[in-house]
């Protein structure tokens, strides 16, 4: 199978794309590199540099050669800056992926996954969460991407596309040469170890107040290879004409506190953290029912331990202190 990776040189698109590579499928990765990194393309990958939102630019990508599917990750993805900015994330997360599945329905495209976000559910009413959970994004961020979902929908009763939607919860760790790099870094673990490699004097906690055990917000931590195995299966399963969406975690939920605790024992360094206000958007705790998704195509969560995910990703950072500018 041909499938086209957008976003496929940042953190998850990345690790997807050589997953693909690593089961026999040829991959084209289309990223535009304004937070991606050209260094994290397989080099077994066509890469084509371009924004999913060029509409000529994506038709030439299409056309080059015939894609059976398309794994679709580019997008903006910063809850805080999509509060502050909601023009931006409409235009690239709603308006811009309008604008490929356009392209690649004309082309007869009959494949396509949705890097989605636990964020649809906004505060949840229970959890874990199943897919059923009430709709409420409490984000800008969130509601770009159910519009989306909304859209795949309509697309496949009127289009018969086949669309699978991945709603996945904190995605963590690394995977051997790949790791996270983001400018600037907005994910928890990344940023408490660069605490310990002495790039940030401290990690702020956002709110202490939360209705949780210790005060502070918990999540759900999925390792990207699991992430990235899901993303593979939602590909090899799809069935044009239908559209289907599953979360993605562990089950598994961590609070703030407890993730910068692991991150002291795994680096051994005193990690100095301090509470500041709560940030809009953000739920007290987001832990994934992911049921469906192990009962419909067989997947798990391999690595769930908070500590294993924490050391893959530190031995990533002590090699690339500098991100991928050390690669």
């Amino acid at each position: 199978m041909h499938v086209l990776v957008t976003g496929g040189a940042g953190y998850i698109g990345s690790v997807t794309a050589r997953t693909l590579l690593d089961r026999g499928h040829d991959v084209t990765v289309v990223d535009d590199l304004r937070t991606g990194h050209r260094a994290a393309v397989d080099p077994r990958a066509v890469f084509v540099e371009a924004d999913v939102g060029d509409t000529q630019a994506m038709t030439r990508a299409v056309a080059a050669r015939p894609v059976d599917a398309v794994v679709h990750f580019a997008a903006s993805s910063l809850v805080g800056e999509s509060m502050e900015r909601p023009t931006l994330y409409f235009s690239n997360n709603s308006a811009s992926t309008l604008r490929l599945l356009d392209v690649i329905i004309n082309a007869g495209v009959k494949r396509f996954v949705l890097s989605s976000t636990a964020a649809l559910y906004g505060t949840p009413e229970a959890t874990p969460i199943p897919e059923s959970a009430r709709i409420q994004p409490e984000s800008v961020y969130g509601e770009s991407k159910y519009l989306i979902e909304r859209a795949l929908a309509w697309l496949a009763r009127t289009a018969g596309l086949g669309a699978v939607a991945l709603r996945y919860f904190n995605a963590a760790g690394a995977s051997g040469e790949l790791g996270e790099d983001h400018r600037p870094e907005s994910h928890l673990i990344p940023i408490v170890l660069q605490v310990a490699l002495g790039q940030r004097d401290r990690v702020a906690v956002f709110g202490d107040d939360y209705p949780t055990d210790d005060g502070s917000a918990v999540r759900d931590y999925i390792h990207v290879d699991d992430l990235a195995d899901a993303h593979v299966r939602a590909v090899e399963a799809l069935t044009p004409g239908r559209f289907d969406a599953f979360n993605v975690g562990t089950g598994q939920g961590y609070s703030v506190r407890e993730v910068i605790e692991a991150c002291r024992t795994i680096t051994g360094h005193a990690i100095p953290a301090d509470a500041v206000d709560r940030r809009a958007g953000d739920p007290p705790s987001l832990v994934a029912d992911a049921s469906r998704l192990q009962e419909t195509l067989g997947w798990q969560a391999t690595r769930s331990d908070l500590q294993e995910i924490v050391r893959s990703a530190w031995t990533w950072h002590q090699a690339h202190p500098n991100g991928y500018q050390d690669a």
